[in-house]
């Protein structure tokens, strides 16, 4: 009886910068997850600057555009976040946000399944879905491409909120 034993190379770079681009995709997406856009949307920048790379390049399936700069994607996420803090602090809008990480098997790389679910004080729901592809330098994310978009539920109108209404002492009051 003979006894063989191989010896099989595996690529260790390789494999170092998978489990690190994987450990920071990790802290990212719990990052994102533990803030908390009722209280305020600076907690999201602070994570945004603290993982993405200066020349980052963000893109979408709905767009051709590729937004590059860490300054542009910033002006971006402000244009998505500011609303939403304001409907939920002032309006009521309830904000739950759900990851999953998807397996791959490309080092530098991740992929993950977003779910935002929003709920107003009137009842009416709204859900938003998508997948996140990532590229990694190191600890940094240096590409974001957001694809295969899903939204459940309409979308919410003034009436789904309870805005408080001031009448001023001459008589003015917010009309809805």
């Amino acid at each position: 009886m003979t006894s063989q034993h191989r010896v099989i190379e595996t690529d260790r770079p390789a494999q170092g910068q998978y489990i690190s681009a994987q450990n920071a995709e990790s802290e990212l997406n719990a990052s994102i997850i533990r803030a908390n856009i009722s209280e305020s949307f600076e907690e999201y920048l602070e994570v945004f600057d603290a993982f993405y790379a200066d020349n980052v390049e963000v893109t979408d399936e709905t767009s051709d555009q590729v937004i590059s700069g860490k300054s542009k994607v910033r002006s971006l996420l402000l244009y998505f976040l500011v609303p939403l803090h304001v409907m939920a602090e002032v309006g009521g809008l309830s904000i739950s946000v759900e990851e999953m990480t998807i397996p791959g098997d490309v080092a530098d790389e991740t992929h993950s399944a977003w779910t935002l679910h929003l709920g107003a004080p009137s009842g009416s729901t709204c859900t938003l879905s998508w997948f996140a592809h990532r590229k990694w330098a190191g600890s940094r994310v240096v590409y974001e491409r957001h694809y295969d978009h899903h939204q459940r539920g309409g979308p919410l109108t003034f009436d789904d909120f309870t805005f408080n209404t001031v009448e001023s002492a001459s008589g003015f009051r917010w009309v809805s």
